[in-house]
């Protein structure tokens, strides 16, 4: 009965989100400024780039820069989004924008860092281009996996 009763508000939580039911959350914008790379340390620079099942060596970069919250409120599960291209326009990561994620920031100016994998094949240097972020007022995977005190046994 319990399988049943957490099943049926499964699919009451996704037939929500589906149909524009599901919990408000606001999404809010983050401006992303001064914006550069660098080289990962020696201890997080190994690894290797796969695409259709082959693996090629890589090169591993920080992108570092800075989040500015303008609202009064933390924003939580923060997407950062751009575009990589190597010394020759190129682009580092095919159909990808969305680079990394930062669990909350609260107001203010909070530095970030994302680990990326470039092709070792791809010159430098990098041109990191068109970045943007945006968040959530809560924490959406939270919100959406746990079920409300009253209902639970």
């Amino acid at each position: 009965m319990k399988i049943w009763r957490s099943l049926s508000l499964l699919l009451v939580l996704i037939g929500g989100l589906i149909f524009g039911a599901g919990p408000a959350l606001a999404i809010t914008q983050l401006n992303v400024t001064t914006v550069d790379y660098q080289q990962c340390p020696a201890e997080l620079n190994s690894g290797a780039v796969t695409s259709g099942g082959s693996s090629r060596p890589a090169t591993c970069y920080l992108v570092v820069g800075t989040l500015n919250n303008p609202s009064n409120k933390t924003v939580y599960d923060v997407d950062i989004y751009g575009r990589v291209y190597d010394a020759n326009g190129d682009s580092v990561m095919q159909n990808r924008t969305r680079l990394g994620e930062v669990e909350e920031v609260p107001p203010g100016d909070h530095p970030f860092e994302i680990r990326i994998s470039v092709p070792a094949s791809q010159p430098e240097p990098l041109q990191l281009k068109q970045f943007k972020a945006s968040g959530f007022s809560a924490t959406v995977r939270t919100q959406l996996l746990e079920e409300p005190a009253e209902s639970r046994f």
